[in-house]
């Protein structure tokens, strides 16, 4: 199979031109607060936040002071704090990134807020949409947004705009799919009091993109949900959420099957997939290929290219900016609490086999 490619020209988009407008403004960095040790802010987060220009990751706190101290070492961080509390009152902290176990995400949050921080919460921001609810009592003057990283890579971005232009034609389907392979009894992933399971750690992603590319909130879902026997976590769901006007978003997720991803958008014109669309390579191109059917094996279609980029590094520094420039983010506390209800009515659903209104 080949491919025509052509190299995509980033445009301008509201990120872009809140970073332009900011430049000679802003002169100092935002003194970032790392809220554990977990291992996607060690392996991803926190290296992708030093990337960012207007970033400098200050401290790093954990409840074991020597994990604290051993990251701060292997990482280049400034303080160290043996408790989460500690950090929060640290004057020096601008922002909290917070990765700690979903049961977790609420409460630290709104300590964080309370004290005066902006906090960029790892997703999904709470265990359902009235524990989200409680974030409302967060300060107006901080900005709490949750890391869904994919919504800053261009590859998301283009892809929202062939929906926007009319390129597709109407786009009236996506189709997803996300999964891999972890059936180990200590992970935290297959621990249903701390918030795991399929659709809470990575069902919000196909969810996130009918809603980011739709730009409406669905109004029912129907799901089918196998739990794993041990865990009774959900292990693998195919969910039909409707988004009214003849569009549609079905996804398939597992945390116990092949390791695959992938996001199709289905227009009245043509076909539109992102190859690697949750998990994007850190410095390296990406490809969305573009399909207008004219073969069946996709030998025709065409792609573009998307220039390198770390998404994690996109997200820190254009929070960063959203703070330095006092300009709030599309995606705040209401944006997360819309999603969750949807988990919600996903799992609603479940129970009640049947289709169950967002």
């Amino acid at each position: 199979m080949s491919w025509a490619g052509s190299v995509f020209q980033i445009r301008p988009n509201f990120y872009q031109l809140m970073a332009r407008q900011a430049a000679g403004v802003a002169t100092r960095k935002i003194n970032w607060g790392i809220l554990s040790t977990a291992n996607i802010g060690l392996e991803k987060v926190i290296p992708a936040i030093q990337n960012s220009a207007s970033s400098n990751v200050l401290g790093i706190a954990s409840r074991n002071a020597e994990r604290a101290a051993q990251a701060a070492k292997d990482l280049g961080i400034q303080k160290t704090y043996a408790s989460y509390e500690a950090l929060i009152a640290d004057p020096e902290i601008d922002a909290i990134y917070n990765p700690l176990p979903n049961d977790m995400h609420v409460d630290w949050t709104i300590a964080a807020a309370k004290a005066g921080k902006h906090v960029l919460c790892e997703k999904p921001i709470g265990l359902n949409a009235q524990d989200a609810e409680r974030l409302r009592s967060c300060p107006k003057d901080v900005m709490v947004t949750e890391a869904f990283m994919v919504r800053y890579h261009p590859q998301w971005l283009r892809l929202r705009e062939m929906v926007r232009s009319g390129e597709l034609g109407q786009v009236r389907a996506i189709q997803a799919a996300f999964s891999y392979f972890n059936d180990d009894k200590n992970n935290i992933r297959n621990r249903p009091e701390n918030g795991g399971g399929a659709m809470m750690d990575i069902g919000c992603y196909p969810i996130t993109a009918g809603r980011f590319l739709f730009e409406t909130e669905p109004l029912r879902v129907t799901a089918l949900i196998e739990r794993d026997p041990q865990f009774k976590t959900d292990r693998t769901a195919s969910v039909v959420a409707d988004f009214g006007g003849g569009r549609q978003l079905s996804f398939v997720v597992s945390t116990q099957l092949c390791p695959y991803q992938t996001l199709n958008v289905f227009g009245t014109k043509a076909r539109a997939e992102v190859m690697i669309p949750y998990n994007a390579p850190a410095g390296e191109e990406t490809v969305v290929i573009v399909d207008h059917g004219e073969s069946f094996d996709g030998s025709m279609a065409g792609c573009e290219v998307i220039p390198p980029c770390d998404q994690y590094t996109e997200q820190a520094e254009q929070f960063a900016q959203a703070i330095l420039t006092q300009t709030p983010l599309p995606h705040g506390i209401e944006d997360s609490i819309a999603s969750m209800r949807v988990l919600d009515a996903i799992f609603a659903s479940e129970v009640q086999q049947k289709w169950v209104n967002v």
